[in-house]
């Protein structure tokens, strides 16, 4: 994990306004306008991958929050450690630049944070709905201000079934 994070910060430096840690990898933040050249500088260095995309809505920031997770397949340095590329955009009109160019393994997963949070990803080659039908993908599941109705066959006492013998 060290060599993969001393890597990010000389590939970075200068495009990020602040690094956030966590149990096993470490994030940097850059702004919106500064993401496509902060992923391209990730993988000019190694970063070969995205490991995942994912989104955290924060309703009374006005953000949602949006990581690339990214790692290497062909270096078993950097393989040791997961980099974190996080922007943060407005909750209201969520448009970021899409790095399915850079790192094609990003396509899906940008699709999924699409449909689950809304975030549209400008110049993604095909942003459709991958898991949801259409009018569901619509009504932003993921966001904190979705409300889950309860389904009929749930609501009522829970009964206790006992264990065959």
């Amino acid at each position: 994990m060290e060599e993969a994070r001393r890597r990010a910060e000389e590939a970075l430096r200068g495009l990020y306004e602040s690094v956030e840690e966590g149990k096993g990898f470490v994030s940097f933040v850059v702004s919106v306008d500064r993401l496509v050249e902060a992923a391209s500088a990730l993988k000019n260095a190694g970063f070969d991958h995205v490991k995942s995309v994912t989104a955290v809505d924060r309703p009374k920031e006005g953000v949602i929050e949006v990581t690339y997770h990214v790692s290497s397949y062909s270096d078993p340095e950097l393989a040791k450690g997961i980099i974190g590329l996080t922007t943060r955009v407005p909750r209201d009109n969520p448009r970021l630049p899409s790095l399915s160019k850079i790192w094609i393994s990003a396509e899906f997963q940008e699709r999924e944070v699409f449909e689950f949070f809304g975030v549209i990803f400008e110049g993604h080659p095909d942003l459709r709905p991958i898991l949801l039908a259409p009018p569901i993908a619509e009504l932003r599941p993921l966001r904190k201000d979705f409300v889950v109705k309860e389904e009929e066959i749930y609501k009522g006492p829970i009964r206790k079934v006992e264990k065959p013998p």
